[in-house]
């Protein structure tokens, strides 16, 4: 059952809809934008009309409305969509996004996804590199798919991923509609955040009922889920809604 409205996910992150905010660092966080999808969609032989970027545009415009600017921009893995090319879509739509992003910060730092093996050349455009994992501080911001050899470091405390995708489907008789969300729990006695895709096109991984893939996520049981609909809403811990 939903419970109270809440933003905050530890005393230095806070949830700002489908983004991640550290407010001490100045620091926005997205993941798995995947941008280049609907391109690999049509190339399957699914046509459907082109609006990811135009809806992934107008959402981020929603919060930079209420940030207006950070210094750091992280996105987390998963810039792109395809694995072994470069798409037209990715190579025009990933271009425009930092280009608005370098409006917003002092600084962009793309985190490599297991989507990202050709992101290199498009990110070399603008001068950005490409890095295996991120540090702030006692935070550290890896993708997820393999467990960063920097997790185990005494020192770090909080380790923010992507990967998953988490969703989770919200019934009511008959009705079902499924959410993102983003999940808090333990790995190896730190704090385990997970954030949901900023993939407009698709919700993700129904947590519930679907198998995870991180290996960071081996079980989940006693992970608090935070729901994003038209506002951040606690669930409680995966357990109670498995009942």
């Amino acid at each position: 059952m939903m419970a109270m409205l809440t933003t905050h996910l530890t005393k230095d992150t806070e949830i700002r809809d489908l983004a991640l905010c550290l407010p001490k660092h100045n620091t926005l966080i997205f993941s798995d934008f995947h941008l280049g999808y609907e391109e690999m969609l049509t190339s399957r032989g699914t046509l459907i009309p082109r609006f990811q970027f135009k809806d992934t545009m107008a959402r981020l415009e929603e919060i930079f409305k209420k940030i207006k600017a950070a210094q750091k921009i992280i996105i987390n893995g998963d810039l792109k969509h395809e694995f072994g090319i470069i798409s037209t879509q990715e190579w025009r739509e990933i271009l425009k996004l930092i280009d608005y992003f370098s409006k917003k910060s002092e600084e962009i730092i793309i985190v490599k996804g297991n989507h990202d093996v050709k992101l290199t050349p498009i990110a070399q455009k603008r001068n950005i590199t490409i890095v295996q994992n991120y540090r702030l501080g006692d935070i550290l911001i890896a993708h997820g798919d393999i467990i960063d050899d920097e997790s185990n470091d005494k020192n770090i405390k909080t380790i923010i991923i992507g990967h998953e995708h988490p969703a989770i489907t919200i019934r009511s008789n008959i009705r079902a509609e499924k959410f993102k969300c983003f999940l808090k729990g333990k790995w190896k006695g730190k704090t385990l955040i997970v954030q949901p895709s900023f993939n407009v096109l698709t919700e993700g991984t129904d947590i519930l009922s679907d198998k995870t893939h991180s290996p960071y996520l081996k079980s989940i049981d006693n992970f608090e889920v935070f729901v994003v609909a038209d506002r951040i809403l606690y669930f409680g811990e995966v357990k109670s809604l498995l009942k």
